[in-house]
């Protein structure tokens, strides 16, 4: 039998199966019995809320079983103070606000990534100084003028703001990565000896493949021609034989033969159509060889060019007509006689859309759509044009001629050889590259000279690369955008590689040669939006931007004969009445006389500015004057003041007008450039100048009067 304990003693109770369970905590009002279940503590214990501190269990608490996960520390939340009774007619509620904890500043310090790594390049890649002053239009030497706080500001503004754009273009700069390259020899060695096999054998396979020969004797001699991405090669032989490629794929894209002598072919402003000049008319043909025009108005063309800007096709015939053909409308618009026979030299000036014509009595002529009669003549040569080229800048121009001269002629308002040699045999054709490479076909050989720079002439003591051909030269044309010279000769089509001839880097938005379908597409809309009309083809196309002072002063003559009066002319001055007596006759003819004052000052004010600047400008420019300099020769009045003798700025070139009477040593100062006649003094310097005080002399001067 079991016996009850007595109140007050403590038995440990039993160990039995239940021992390692969890232990029931109860929440009831009375104690704990153990009533049915003998064995098991039931315990009271106080719920603990999440806010509370976790306190650590008591002996009674603490049991043998499997432990417990740690639960993890949360902040106190702030208690809710009590409710205060407040009358109904308070409905605001006064919450407790708590106290916003500043907000941490990031320190400067090198920024990590969502790894923890430190980034070794923090921060924009940092631009090189030389590059930022390239594009800087300010000039920091200057300080900037004591001006009032307002403007000074702005001023400092406009400079930061340029500042920063030179850093931006400086760093777009960085994009462009490719670099032109030139072929440079060792000590002594003439890179004109370089053929191109060795050439081949030096680059990659990639650039190596662009050099090839296409072998067409039975149709030749041909004239090619690249499209403005430099990816498609069209090529005509005098036989018929027409073709165009991918030539950087070798992918045909068409092959006809129109059975009819082609003088020379173009692309259009894209590589879908395509102009063959045909022995009577011109025909377009699209990538696929179909005919798609033929206009019999220009008739027996002999040579075509192309004006992207301007969707114009310029052809030039056997009669001497110079034909514009608008291509986006397919008109004409304008048909020029050139008065000069035959035209069988043309080219274009990329950079204002000239046409240049090479006649047989030595002269180019440079030719407009919006002009009956040539913009400019040029005498070049003493016989006949054999080719003209312009380069990429439209700032130098080479040309040849039947009396075997190579010249450079400067564009830019002069019109003066800078440059001439003598070939062994005349140059039929010229090319300039976009890097200002200029090439010449003489015969079955390829001469290419080089300069110092894109802006600068070739220089053509020595050429840079010379290539040997299997037939006579018909056709010259570099690239775009690739270091590769195109040459039709009698033998077929050849594909030279001169390093350095190209523009590297190329606008994806205006010639990309990756471009797709539809952004061809798309490119074809926008450059039709901004066709630049025909009419604004001028010899300097910043001309158009400037203001036309005779048609101006035309409109405001006409303006006034139509009006009667100058609307423009400020109305006369006409005061405010005023009362107590001011307004009277003779103050208002006071106050009109006092602006007119005003005025009449303001001109006067001007004029003397001008004065001052044109004495400004005539300052002698030179050597400083010595006392010695009235001695030299050829000084009228024999050094001699007199009245006979006036002072002038012969004998005293260092003289200038100021306030007061002083000399100097490095030459006279004084109210009037002529001595006073009515005192008839006469001053011989000796070794100083004197000063012009009467009756005093420094030493070594004598004064006196006239006949003393």
């Amino acid at each position: 039998m079991e016996t009850v304990p007595k109140p007050g003693s403590r038995v440990p109770p039993k160990k039995d199966k239940l021992q390692g369970k969890k232990k029931v905590v109860t929440s009831l009002g009375g104690g704990a019995r153990g009533s049915g279940l003998s064995g098991i503590l039931i315990c009271r214990q106080k719920p603990r809320r999440y806010w509370e501190e976790e306190t650590t269990p008591t002996a009674a608490e603490a049991s043998p079983g499997p432990p417990r996960k740690r639960k993890r520390n949360r902040e106190l939340r702030p208690q809710k103070p009590k409710n205060t009774h407040s009358t109904k007619k308070s409905r605001i509620s006064k919450k407790h606000q708590v106290p916003k904890k500043p907000r941490e500043r990031r320190s400067p310090g090198p920024q990590r990534s969502l790894s923890g790594a430190q980034d070794p390049f923090a921060g924009p890649a940092p631009v090189p100084v030389e590059v930022v002053q390239k594009f800087c239009r300010i000039d920091k030497s200057k300080k900037l003028p004591r001006s009032e706080t307002k403007i000074r500001s702005r001023l400092e503004a406009a400079e930061a703001q340029e500042e920063e754009i030179s850093v931006k273009a400086a760093r777009s700069e960085l994009l462009l990565a490719e670099e032109p390259g030139f072929l440079e020899g060792e000590d002594g060695e003439d890179t004109a000896k370089i053929c191109q096999a060795d050439i081949v054998e030096a680059v990659d396979i990639a650039s190596a493949a662009k050099h090839f020969d296409l072998n067409l004797r039975q149709f030749g001699p041909y004239r090619l021609n690249y499209s403005r991405t430099g990816r498609h090669l069209a090529f005509g032989g005098r036989r018929g034989h027409v073709a165009s490629l991918d030539w950087v794929t070798k992918k045909l894209m068409c092959e006809i033969n129109v059975m009819e002598a082609v003088r020379d072919i173009r692309f259009l402003h894209s590589e879908a159509l395509l102009a063959v000049a045909q022995n009577r008319w011109l025909h377009i043909y699209d990538n696929q060889g179909i005919e798609l025009h033929c206009i019999r108005r220009c008739d027996r063309i002999t040579r075509l060019e192309f004006l992207p800007f301007h969707f114009l096709l310029a052809t030039a015939s056997e009669t001497g007509f110079l034909t514009y053909l608008d291509v986006s409308v397919g008109k004409i618009v304008a048909a020029l006689n050139a008065r000069a026979g035959r035209l069988d030299v043309m080219t274009q000036n990329p950079y204002n859309a000239v046409i240049q014509l090479g006649h047989s009595n030595g002269t180019v002529s440079l030719w407009s759509p919006a002009m009956k009669e040539p913009l400019a003549k040029i005498l070049c040569h003493r016989g006949g044009v054999r080719a003209v080229a312009v380069d990429s800048t439209g700032t130098h121009m080479a040309t040849s001629g039947l009396d075997h001269q190579l010249k450079i002629f400067d564009l830019r308002g002069t019109f003066q050889p800078l440059s001439a040699r003598t070939l062994p045999q005349g140059a039929g054709h010229l090319a300039f590259s976009q890097r200002g490479l200029l090439a010449a076909g003489t015969g079955d050989v390829v001469n290419i000279w080089a300069g110092q720079g894109k802006a600068s002439p070739p220089s053509l003591e020595q050429p840079y690369l010379t290539h040997r051909l299997s037939g006579h030269v018909h056709g010259l044309q570099f690239c775009p955008f690739e270091d590769v010279l195109g040459v039709g000769h009698s033998g077929g089509i050849t594909s030279m590689l001169v390093p350095g001839a190209a523009e590297p880097n190329f606008d994806g938005l205006e010639s990309n040669p990756y471009r797709s379908r539809k952004q061809r597409q798309e490119w074809e809309v926008k450059a039709l939006l901004e066709k630049v009309p025909a009419e604004l083809i001028c010899l300097d196309p910043r001309a158009l931007a400037e203001v036309d002072v005779i048609s101006l002063e035309q409109e405001k003559k006409e303006r006034l004969e139509r009006l009667g009066y100058d609307p423009d002319t400020k109305p006369p001055f006409q005061p405010k009445p005023k009362q107590k007596g001011r307004s009277s006759t003779a103050s208002l003819v006071k106050r009109k006389r006092k602006v007119m004052d005003e005025e009449h000052r303001d001109k006067v004010r001007q004029s003397l500015e001008q004065q001052l600047q044109k004495q400004e400008k005539a300052k002698p420019v030179g050597a400083r004057p010595s006392a010695l300099d009235r001695f030299a020769p050829g000084v009228p009045g024999n050094n001699i003041l007199s009245p006979r003798a006036p002072v002038g700025n012969d004998l005293f070139p260092g003289m200038r007008r100021e306030q007061g009477w002083k000399a100097d040593s490095w030459g006279w100062r004084g109210e009037s450039l002529v001595l006073n006649r009515k005192v008839g003094f006469w001053i011989t310097c000796l070794d100083h100048p004197v000063d012009l005080f009467p009756y005093h002399v420094r030493p070594g001067a004598a004064l006196g009067r006239e006949g003393s």
